[in-house]
């Protein structure tokens, strides 16, 4: 009798142990996708703070007809992102013109002295600052939580429970390519 209950407990707990790695590859990445949920909730926080870049454009438009031209493209590229799809590429280039139209308002606030004296000017460069914050820290959380996820696919046991039945592939972290180019060195990763 005890030598069918061995094989018996043997096969049960190779089973339990199969669905919680299961279970853990799934709530990986479904915190995958929250973080980058997050991610992008942060990014169309920016649309709320540009309704005011647009009045302070509007004021200044006789002069710096730009800054209008890069509210627009910041907020197209804003709609674009969606919390579906994890397109690293349109979060880069999101922030490639947040950084273009914030260069652009310090331009003209330093042509325009009464504009850097203005409260609504202020209040929204720090609403901006605030925002670029929140947005990187949602980055990063949102890249631990894609390397806690390739790390559940990836090490053993966890990669033959991944190829047998999730067939879920590694994900990609976001990387900030305008940051990067900063620095000489590059580490040999693979």
């Amino acid at each position: 009798m005890l030598e069918l209950w061995i094989p018996l407990g043997i096969i049960v707990l190779v089973i339990i142990i199969g669905i919680v790695i299961y279970n853990g590859i799934v709530s990986r990445m479904n915190a995958v996708a929250r973080a980058w949920a997050d991610v992008v909730v942060q990014e169309r926080q920016k649309n709320n703070i540009i309704l005011d870049l647009e009045k302070i454009a509007a004021q200044y438009s006789q002069y710096e007809s730009s800054i209008m031209a890069k509210v627009t493209e910041l907020r197209t590229s804003l709609n674009r992102l969606n919390t579906e799809d994890m397109d690293l590429a349109t979060l880069s280039e999101t922030r490639t013109k947040t950084s273009s139209l914030l260069s652009g308002l310090y331009a003209v606030a330093e042509n325009y002295p009464d504009l850097k004296a203005s409260s609504l000017y202020n209040n929204v460069m720090a609403e901006i600052s605030e925002q670029q914050e929140n947005i990187g820290a949602a980055i990063r959380i949102f890249n631990q939580n894609v390397e806690d996820f390739n790390n559940g696919i990836e090490v053993i046991p966890n990669s033959l429970i991944n190829s047998m039945f999730n067939k879920k592939r590694k994900l990609k972290t976001f990387s900030d390519a305008q940051a990067e180019s900063g620095f000489e060195y590059r580490p040999d990763i693979h």
